[in-house]
């Protein structure tokens, strides 16, 4: 029954491929119901693969131009958007420790958290490229279709528990590095000095989620660049594949 079913799909392509053009070949028909009932073809003429290899192309060179972005010193510091700052359950420690004219302990702090993120983020690109090769876009072409930042957010969805896993112990080892964790050390002790209610946060999970923010922001700029831009598109396999979206 199955084998029917498949052989009428099949003919029915046929006949639809020769009404449209008499003048095709039996091997052009074939080939042309074969593309359409396999999947390989596309209404805009790019096969699957293509579309998912150029999504992956686009990521990895986002993933990349983030990581040179932000690795280097004050790429996260004295970028507005995603500077990291104190966590909101620690914003009455801030508001304290400034009052009584310790606001430098607290300047310490930050700069050191961002500090840590700029030197994480050097390892930030190989970690994401093993993630955007492992990954399997089952709806390649919607997101192709779609807007803006499609693929980043597919991305994010689909990798985030992997990518913090992995990022996680190069936050640690950058808190180190940097002394954020001494920094960070001294402004609950000093607080904690003063009030009742101990506070001290978990740090190098809050740095690891601000950060992984902050590249995934601007792999979705470069995104939206590959999209919208096409002197961003620079091999021509993005351009044979955002250059089909309409």
């Amino acid at each position: 029954m199955k084998k029917i079913i498949l052989s009428s799909i099949f003919f029915f392509f046929a006949i639809c491929s020769f009404a449209q053009n008499p003048d095709n070949t039996w091997n052009g028909i074939f080939k042309k119901a074969t593309d359409i009932f396999t999947g390989r073809k596309t209404a805009n003429g790019l096969t699957t693969n293509e579309i998912v290899a150029g999504l992956k192309e686009a990521l990895s060179l986002g993933a990349q131009k983030s990581g040179d972005r932000l690795s280097v010193v004050d790429g996260f510091f004295k970028d507005a958007i995603i500077k990291i700052l104190m966590p909101p359950e620690a914003a009455k420690v801030e508001s304290k420790l400034r009052m009584l004219g310790m606001g430098r302990l607290v300047d310490n702090a930050i700069l050191s958290l961002n500090r840590a993120a700029e030197d994480a983020s050097k390892s930030a690109a190989p970690i994401f490229l093993d993630a955007i090769k492992k990954m399997t876009l089952r709806d390649a072409i919607g997101i192709l279709r779609s807007k803006d930042t499609a693929a980043t957010f597919y991305l994010r969805n689909t990798t985030t528990a992997q990518l913090t896993a992995a990022f996680k112990p190069v936050i640690d080892a950058s808190l180190q590095k940097v002394n954020a964790t001494k920094y960070w050390k001294d402004v609950f002790n000093t607080y904690n000095r003063f009030s009742a209610n101990k506070v001290n946060p978990e740090l190098s999970g809050y740095v690891t989620g601000a950060a992984l923010n902050g590249i995934f922001y601007y792999v979705a700029d470069e995104e939206k660049k590959i999209r919208t831009n096409p002197a961003e598109r620079v091999s021509d396999l993005l351009k044979k594949v955002f250059g089909s979206v309409k």
